[in-house]
């Protein structure tokens, strides 16, 4: 008896060291111009070429200005410089790239599903710690160092120490205008941002199993705000009908084979985890962050910090210095908020089915006076699939900008960025201080909600726009 996190271990690891770390197989890796250059740079070095190009996919997404001109004109030199770089190092060692110019190119932890990239039961790395995005695929996906990266383009294998296993079950369902990035801060304030050290992931229940593969990905890509590297999701039939129309090549042919074996890869029982926590995903309302972790949330009717004061002298000194950060007073109505920017988009919330929830609530209606509001998708097959919808007009007519794909205002190094002391409701993954910009305010939450704050103009609960 064992867990699926065991099952694809143990498939994957061909020895073991004295130390007691395995040499893990890797099947498939990602590769973006941020982490990776000094990698190529390694590999070059010691003489080592590309062992396998057919299993790696490289994509320029974090520095990528998302602009309508980006193919002519990247402002910021560095950026242009290490976009330059990815593309002469793939070029050079025969490794696939979907280039800026590509109407597939986008986040990389967006278009990986979106290609078919990754199938269930694999394991696959990228130099990003929101890799476990991947595991709703029902595959072992972690972020990666550049020594690593260098080390998997060269031999395909990693040392690891096998971490233990935490099960998550959601009961219950999630009610209506509450998501899966709901749910994911919900998670992360009740077991806390160290709550899955040590620890790989994997969600379950009725709940998880209600949401699409969309919806999966979004819950396992804030598995690392948690404090865990991986997080999967058993592959189940809307695992099967999300890939059945996206694998490629020898996958393809051999699809119903393949999906037989596929569906065997689950945890045998809940007591086969190490550890077990419980949740009943029907206590979930829309939540949205108030401090600088994605611990620090509350509904959008509660107030800031919570309505409670930590015994620990550690925590409350914590809490003082973020809400200082934040421009926020212990107590204060969330729902009283002012924002100056929303921002929807990134590897968390940048899917067509964000989309869709985002212009639910924006259609007929108007972007509040003196708020900017971005929607950014996540990949060129996204950006096509909501103009064809109608969105895109959707969110123009409302007075958001629409943008091209990238990772824009989530890590805010390519142009898209706040200015100090701009605060923002964002879909992104991260409220950590600076992460949007030198002296931005992030509150995060759902495609929906951040439309409706975008609307009001203040921190607001989508409900008040989907009766």
């Amino acid at each position: 008896m064992t867990t699926l996190f065991d099952k694809i271990w143990a498939a994957h690891a061909v020895a073991r060291n004295e130390a007691g770390d395995d040499l893990v197989y890797i099947d498939r890796h990602l590769v973006q111009e941020v982490s990776s250059p000094q990698a190529f740079a390694s590999m070059k070095a010691s003489g080592h070429g590309l062992r396998s190009s057919a299993r790696h996919i490289a994509v320029q997404d974090h520095n990528v200005p998302t602009s309508a001109d980006r193919l002519v004109n990247i402002p910021n030199a560095e950026s242009a410089e290490q976009i330059a770089t990815l593309r002469r190092n793939t070029q050079a060692t025969g490794m696939r790239l979907l280039d800026l110019d590509d109407p597939l190119q986008g986040i990389v932890h967006v278009i990986a599903p979106e290609l078919g990239f990754v199938l269930p039961g694999s394991t696959v790395v990228c130099g990003d710690s929101h890799s476990a995005t991947l595991g709703a695929m029902g595959a072992l996906a972690w972020g990666i160092g550049t020594s690593e990266v260098a080390h998997v383009m060269s031999t395909q294998g990693l040392w690891m120490r096998k971490p233990r296993t935490l099960g998550i079950e959601v009961s219950g369902a999630l009610g209506p205008g509450v998501y899966a990035k709901d749910l994911a801060l919900a998670l992360i304030h009740h077991i806390g941002t160290s709550g899955g050290v040590g620890h790989g992931i994997e969600y379950f229940g009725p709940a998880v199993a209600a949401l699409s593969m969309e919806a999966r990905l979004t819950l396992c890509n804030m598995t690392i705000e948690a404090g865990s590297r991986f997080g999967l999701v058993a592959p189940d039939a809307t695992t099967l009908a999300y890939l059945r129309e996206r694998v490629q090549g020898p996958a393809r042919e051999h699809f119903e084979r393949a999906a037989q074996a596929w569906a065997t890869l689950r945890t045998d029982a809940a007591t086969d985890f190490d550890r077990l926590v419980r949740f009943d995903a029907a206590t979930v309302t829309p939540r949205v962050t108030w401090g600088t972790t994605p611990a620090d949330s509350a509904a959008f009717s509660g107030r800031v910090g919570d309505g409670t004061t930590p015994a620990d002298a550690a925590e409350r000194s914590r809490i003082e210095k973020s809400l200082a950060y934040m421009g926020l007073q212990p107590g204060q109505a969330l729902s009283s908020v002012p924002i100056d920017v929303a921002f929807i988009g990134s590897c968390t919330n940048g899917r067509l089915e964000d989309l869709r929830a985002a212009a639910a609530v924006a259609r007929g209606r108007r972007v509040a006076a003196g708020v900017r509001a971005l929607v950014v998708p996540g990949s060129g097959s996204v950006k096509r699939a909501a103009e064809a919808e109608g969105l895109a007009q959707v969110f123009v007519d409302a007075g958001f900008e629409w943008r091209e794909p990238g990772c824009s205002m989530c890590i805010g190094m390519n142009g898209d960025s706040l200015a100090p002391g701009q605060r923002c409701a964002s879909t992104s993954n991260r409220n950590f201080e600076n992460r949007q910009g030198q002296g931005g305010r992030t509150h995060l939450m759902s495609p929906a909600a951040a439309a409706a704050s975008a609307l009001r103009g203040t921190l607001t609960d989508p409900r008040e726009f989907l009766s």
